[in-house]
């Protein structure tokens, strides 16, 4: 695994202390992602949760972007190899199958000694899993719109089921 989600040189302070490659390569400084809300969701192709947990990603997203939510998916092939493609077969999958127009990650490993920073920062957080590993995949972290972690939520917890949760971080009533 290459560095993926690399923190700026200080300590990290917040999401928008990172860096992370995007399945095409590109470097992506997260502090572009200032002032949105952000659901960071490590995501597979070949899970039992893959088809209910991205359909309900393109219709959460469809609802929010223009209300200042953003998904950033990072492939994770860590549970039971269920994403064992590579950036190009992952970005083809979630496009064409379901749509997303969101950010689609590099793949990453969320646990273990090769976790991406980004995704240690997570699990320490707060509202994370205060160092714990990610169980499974589609592990959902809210994120508000200064690159706070406010929010974690279980791999089979519907994105529909905490809409309210989604609704108070972008300030709806």
């Amino acid at each position: 695994m290459s560095e993926m989600a690399s923190p700026s040189p200080t300590s990290p302070q917040s999401v928008h202390d990172f860096t992370a490659k995007d399945a095409r390569g590109n470097e992506v400084d997260l502090s572009s992602y200032k002032g949105k809300e952000l659901l960071i969701i490590n995501v597979a192709s070949q899970c039992g949760l893959t088809h209910s947990n991205y359909t309900e990603m393109r219709q959460v997203y469809d609802k929010y972007k223009n209300k200042g939510l953003e998904i950033l998916a990072f492939p994770c092939n860590q549970f039971a190899a269920e994403e064992p493609g590579s950036n190009e077969q992952i970005l083809e999958f979630a496009c064409t199958r379901y749509k997303a127009d969101y950010p689609v990650f590099s793949k990453i490993d969320v646990n273990g000694k090769n976790a991406a920073p980004l995704y240690k920062f997570l699990r320490s957080s707060k509202a994370g899993l205060s160092g714990g590993d990610i169980t499974w995949n589609f592990a959902k972290f809210s994120v508000d719109r200064e690159g706070n972690v406010v929010g974690h939520f279980a791999p089979n917890t519907s994105l529909l089921n905490i809409e309210k949760d989604i609704l108070k971080v972008l300030g709806e009533p």
